[in-house]
């Protein structure tokens, strides 16, 4: 049967069923068989906190976002055109999110009775038969008969067919949207080839989605999406969690020191000591500690002895890490703790995102105890975030706090590889002797940064004094004396603020100079800013955006910037924690935007809000 193929710009597919069903995988390599075709993309994953959540149940819908397109895109998409949903639960939570007149590819084995009983729809209501479904396009494969089919023959418990349903539907979309299945045939055999009965019936199951695409009659139309124009260069596609791990084996390498890693496993920043773990070849130590306390104690102990150092966490673990924090900051050493927010208070969303950890960040200990706190807005720009965390404690002997979030940890995008000669070195001045003149080691005498000396503890003729009771000026000795703590918390403070000359000026990502409305974002929201901003600047009003990465100390032209625009608005995934900064450092009435639900905000949110601020209605 002869068969069109029509040319897309943009697509956004949700992937959605049980968290046993695989959707993760299956998202991630269609994932990463788009980068490799070089086509823009942008990853949304949303799954539950619970390992293995009730089978069937709303709580249990395990998603995956994908957006592609061959312009350049920064956000996951705000509703999709393909939802792929494997059971009743799947659709009842993501139709919402489905555009009228959207596809709906639907596995019929999971709308039986007991899957929409558990679903929650009504006795005798199945919405594949209701019609109400009538204004999307419906494709309905009963997935899980076609897969046992599939593996008639494979000498495997039902139980085990089972779980290759999600590699029909793979396979399936490849031949929908003319792909080639080499790379996923690739991983599986990277992932399963010591199992050759598992490996063999994915690839079988892989091949039968496909092939069931290009036989069957029912099916008039494939899709194809064009690359995207981007730089010339080398991609893959990125998590931010691993964008990060790399930024920072980077900076190990550009510093010449090794790089350790003292870590507590939580959601969701394990990935990060996952990823860390498996490059020992780049001297990359890994500890996985008893808890917190001793994750951070470990990363300090390092620190001390020479290493690039790092401990990672989220906000629970940030809580329990603050007293060694403080300790980090009395002693003077570099070290990067990596905060990879989630939502809250206490146990909170473990695996919805939020921009949470701010003021933590900022205040968030006992006694005048400040620390530079930057900030990541990508996955890609994880690695750059990373890099440059390291160089600010490494040339200011401070500890540093990293902010990223679950959106941009589990997102993806297609990422460029820097080249080695692009990087810049990082170099590293350990004291190894005394000075001409100088009698006696003083490890708190300053430079012109108000840095003080790196001694790696052994070094012969330099021996002093750690512990976290007030320093002398100069000798590191205890000291209680009122004019030394004086003197010393105000050191310590303007160290921190000297940062600030040894970072870039403050730039706009777009928009006039001076005008209208200035739209300040950090971290994640930058996605969602950027294409509200571009869409208003195409309708010709008068709007600016600005995103920090540097967060305190904060770039020196800032407030010249904020001081360029009639309204700033800051949109924050938080209930308001960047503009009670802003407000109190640079005393402008600033609006805010917030959103506390765990997902990110949308374009179509930020467009809104700007037209109210331009005048419009909301």
């Amino acid at each position: 049967m002869a068969r069109k193929t029509e040319v897309l710009k943009d697509v956004v597919i949700k992937f959605a069923g049980d968290s046993g069903d695989g959707m993760q995988l299956t998202g991630t390599q269609f994932s990463n068989n788009t980068a490799l075709l070089g086509i823009d993309l942008a990853t949304f994953p949303d799954f539950p906190a619970e390992i293995r959540a009730p089978l069937g149940s709303l709580p249990g819908v395990s998603g995956y976002q994908l957006r592609f397109s061959s312009d350049r895109i920064f956000t996951p998409g705000d509703s999709c055109d393909v939802l792929v949903a494997m059971n009743a639960a799947a659709l009842k939570v993501n139709l919402i999110g489905l555009k009228k007149g959207g596809k709906i590819i639907v596995n019929t084995d999971g709308f039986d009775a007991k899957n929409l009983r558990l679903a929650n729809y009504a006795e005798g209501d199945n919405p594949l038969e209701n019609g109400s479904l009538s204004n999307y396009e419906v494709i309905k494969m009963d997935v899980t008969r076609m897969t046992r089919e599939a593996l008639k023959e494979a000498n495997l418990g039902m139980k085990e067919k089972d779980r290759a349903k999600n590699m029909f539907v793979l396979g399936f979309l490849y031949w929908m949207y003319n792909r080639d299945m080499d790379n996923t045939i690739n991983f599986l055999r990277d992932k399963f080839g010591k199992k050759e009965e598992v490996l063999e019936s994915n690839i079988k199951v892989l091949k039968a989605g496909y092939n069931y695409g290009d036989t069957t009659e029912t099916f008039s139309t494939t899709y194809s999406v064009e690359k995207a124009k981007m730089d010339p260069g080398t991609y893959r596609s990125v998590m931010g969690n691993q964008s990060l791990s790399y930024g920072l084996i980077a900076a190990s390498q550009k510093s010449g020191l090794p790089l350790f890693l003292g870590s507590y496993p939580i959601t969701p920043a394990s990935d990060i000591l996952h990823e860390l773990a498996r490059h020992k070849n780049f001297g990359v130590r890994t500890f996985q500690a008893e808890d917190e306390i001793a994750a951070i104690s470990s990363a300090i102990g390092a620190a001390y002895g020479g290493a690039l150092s790092i401990t990672t966490t989220s906000g629970p673990g940030m809580a329990l890490k603050a007293e060694a924090m403080g300790l980090a900051v009395m002693l003077e050493i570099p070290l990067v703790i990596v905060d990879i927010q989630r939502g809250g208070p206490s146990t909170g969303l473990p695996t919805k995102t939020e921009q949470s950890d701010l003021l933590q960040a900022y205040y968030g200990r006992n006694g005048e105890c400040p620390m530079p706190v930057i900030s990541a807005s990508t996955p890609a720009d994880c690695f750059d975030v990373a890099f440059e965390a390291a160089r600010i404690a490494i040339h200011h002997m401070t500890p540093v706090i990293l902010l990223s979030d679950g959106y941009i940890a589990n997102g993806a995008e297609p990422w460029k590889f820097p080249k080695e000669e692009d990087l810049k070195p990082i170099p590293v001045k350990f004291k190894t002797e005394l000075a001409e003149g100088e009698e006696k080691y003083l490890p708190y005498a300053r430079d012109e940064k108000l840095t003080r000396p790196w001694a790696v503890p052994g070094t012969p003729g330099l021996e002093h004094r750690i512990g976290g009771i007030e320093k002398q000026n100069l000798t590191g000795n205890v000291n209680y004396e009122p004019e030394n703590h004086q003197l010393m918390v105000k050191l310590r403070e303007e160290k921190i603020a000297r940062i600030a000359d040894h970072i870039p000026a403050q730039t706009l990502d777009s928009g006039p100079e001076k005008g209208k409305i200035l739209v300040l974002g950090w971290g994640s929201t930058y996605g969602a800013i950027k294409s509200a901003v571009a869409e208003l600047q195409s309708r010709g009003e008068s709007v600016s955006h600005a995103h920090l990465r540097y967060v305190r100390p904060f770039p020196k032209n800032l407030g010249e910037i904020i001081g360029n625009f009639e309204k700033v608005l800051i949109p924050e995934i938080n209930n308001g924690q960047l503009i009670k900064i802003i407000r109190d450092v640079y005393m402008v009435d600033a609006v805010g935007y917030n959103k506390v639900m765990g997902i990110p905000i949308t374009k179509t949110e930020m467009v809104m809000k700007l037209e109210e601020l331009l005048g419009g209605t909301n």
